[in-house]
């Protein structure tokens, strides 16, 4: 996996070499605060970009979401690419206010692509093929599980206060 996708996960290795669960030193407030940022504008540029191409292409299929899905996952593409070139001297707070913040703001399914990326270029075909697989069978069951929940909660109040 490239050292661009780790800032996402928790688990670093320290100076000396042991595995440790948690953020390293380097993630300060105001690293948070630039992610935070970067999370809103994505947040902001999602909503009315997908508010203006379901009005422009209609709600027969969910086309805002798919399209900003493409175009999240090309951003965060070109984006990591640009940052692991040779030579590229792009502070870590830029990047990870453009990646993490703004890409992860703008869908989190272009954090998702990346990482699958990482794991095809790192010759790891059925790891990957596993993390396409287990993240929309479990997505779509986790939304479906959700949106049973609050009826689930109401018959169960109904029936205790009856």
């Amino acid at each position: 996996m490239s050292a661009l996708t780790r800032p996402w996960n928790a688990f670093h290795i320290d100076r000396v070499g042991n595995a440790r669960i948690g953020f390293p030193a380097r993630w300060t407030m105001l690293l948070y605060i630039y992610v935070a940022l970067g999370g809103a504008l994505g947040s902001i540029l999602r909503f009315g970009l997908n508010r203006w191409l379901t009005t422009l292409f209609g709600s027969a299929l969910p086309w805002g979401t798919i399209l900003i899905n493409i175009a999240g996952s090309f951003l965060i593409g070109a984006l990591a690419a640009t940052f692991q070139g040779a030579g590229s001297s792009t502070p870590n707070e830029v990047r990870q206010f453009l990646l993490a913040g703004l890409c992860g703001g703008f869908t989190t399914f272009s954090s998702f692509s990346l990482q699958t990326l990482d794991l095809l270029q790192a010759g790891e075909p059925a790891r990957a093929a596993l993390n396409v697989g287990l993240s929309v069978a479990l997505g779509l069951t986790a939304v479906a599980l959700g949106f049973m929940l609050p009826g689930a909660v109401a018959t169960v109040s109904r029936s205790v206060g009856a």
